[in-house]
């Protein structure tokens, strides 16, 4: 079973000081900085910090033990054994996320491809999708083969908008995927009301959000299903490796069968499918984690927190927008809007390169417009699109298919990693005296 190091109580505590968008802790956030109007780092001046942020993944001793009792025990692929570390994970993965059953799987993109396959998401089908996420969300819509409808995001919490939905809903839709985006949850409440008014499922792609919480729920619990990955960046990693839960039992005994390339529970080959099994090494490096991985979550949504709380009054920085019913943060991504008119005009690239050089690991993370790039057109252009999708259809999604919220936050997104959170509060304080420099110094790079 997981540690419980810290109370329940707590862990809802330190999560919804973060509740309420750009919520602080203590007092005025930019006025506490301890800032800094010496030459810039960029420009040859001493930068902020000088060391680096916490290892990620972190190979620690009991992952190592674990992979090599793997390795040496013979038992590599899941269908080996009925007590191998694959089973033992989704077993202790469904308890620590309070559901039924889990069906492991090699990557978030395979875990999400199998949700959608197993609640009968088909060609010539449709379900609504944000662009602000990762390919995967929505190669795994393609390859059903369904025809992805990007829904523009909301710009201030970067989740898909409820606002923009129902506007393309049609006969042939047939699921809402929702993405917890960096970790935090997407409206869910009204995303659930709208698709229980249209019939449609919803299958949550947590990816992102392992152990967060909308009104106490664990994201991934609320829709029919919701999908995990525990790619190496992933707050809970073994390299690649997904997920699927739900508590639904014949439905999670389609995704065991859709996985293990349509052979059922029963050994009978029911359908054609994939080979999507994690496999035992994968879980082997998961397994120890279950043991921090509360701990570790609340350290970051602590860290979190303090860190808005010192950037929410700087000019032109504007973190993520958490909605109301967010009781408990995963905090994957700690993202914020750079706004450059208020930085001189100086442009997001120029920022990025002055923060690195104060020592300070950032990105601007989705760079690329993901309802703009070639694979749109090459899906839509392929025999298989154009035989299950009308002429009309198909000019009438090229035409909706604009999302400028999208195209805005693509430009002036900033992210820090999980990682770096993951230290004490004066990391926190270093990452925001060096914006808070480059701010107080931005005539010097204009």
């Amino acid at each position: 079973m997981v540690k419980k190091n810290m109370t329940r109580r707590r862990f809802i505590a330190a999560a919804s000081a973060g509740t309420i968008a750009t919520a602080a802790v203590g007092i005025g956030a930019y006025g506490n900085i301890n800032k800094k109007t010496g030459k810039l780092a960029l420009l040859g001046g001493q930068p902020v910090r000088t060391k680096g942020f916490p290892r990620w993944p972190n190979p620690d001793e009991k992952t190592v033990k674990s992979m090599v009792a793997t390795t040496r025990s013979g038992i590599w692929c899941r269908i080996q054994s009925k007590s191998g570390t694959v089973p033992t994970f989704e077993k202790k993965f469904a308890e620590l996320i309070e559901v039924k059953y889990c069906v492991a799987t090699g990557s978030g993109t395979q875990a999400l491809h199998t949700a959608l396959a197993s609640l009968g998401v088909d060609g010539g089908d449709e379900v609504l999708v944000p662009p602000y996420t990762d390919p995967g969300s929505i190669a795994a819509i393609f390859v059903c083969p369904a025809l992805p409808v990007i829904i523009d995001i909301d710009p201030e919490s970067f989740q898909i908008d409820p606002d923009k939905i129902e506007e393309r809903i049609n006969e042939n839709t047939k699921a809402i995927m929702p993405v917890h985006i960096m970790g935090q949850p997407a409206d869910i409440d009204r995303i659930m009301n709208i698709a229980k008014k249209h019939n449609l499922k919803v299958i949550e792609d947590t990816c992102q959000a392992h152990l967060a919480e909308y009104r106490g729920k664990k994201c991934g619990t609320i829709g029919e299903l919701g999908c995990f990955s525990f790619q190496t960046s992933k707050v809970l990693a073994c390299g690649e490796g997904g997920a699927v839960i739900g508590n639904d039992e014949d439905i999670m005994d389609k995704c065991y069968t859709f996985q293990n390339r349509g052979t059922s529970r029963r050994g009978i080959t029911e359908v054609g499918a994939p080979k999507y099994r994690m496999n035992e090494f994968e879980a082997a490096a998961l397994l120890p984690q279950l043991e921090t991985l509360e701990e570790m979550s609340v350290r970051r949504n602590e860290n979190a927190v303090y860190l808005t709380s010192k950037l929410k009054d700087i000019p032109g920085i504007n973190p993520q927008k958490l909605y109301d019913g967010t009781t408990r943060g995963t905090y994957y991504k700690h993202g914020f809007i750079y706004k450059k008119e208020h930085f001189n005009d100086i442009d997001r690239s120029k920022f990025l390169r002055a923060l690195k050089a104060e020592g300070i690991s950032c990105s601007g993370y989705i760079n690329f417009r993901l309802d703009k790039e070639p694979w749109i057109e090459n899906e839509l252009n392929s025999n298989t699109f154009r035989k299950l999708y009308s002429k009309e259809r198909l000019q009438k999604y090229r035409e909706e298919n604009n999302c400028p919220k999208n195209n805005q936050i693509c430009d002036e997104m900033v992210v820090f990693s999980q990682n770096q959170l993951l230290g004490p509060k004066e990391d926190m304080d270093d990452i925001a005296n060096a914006i808070s420099k480059i701010y107080d110094n931005r005539e010097q790079l204009a």
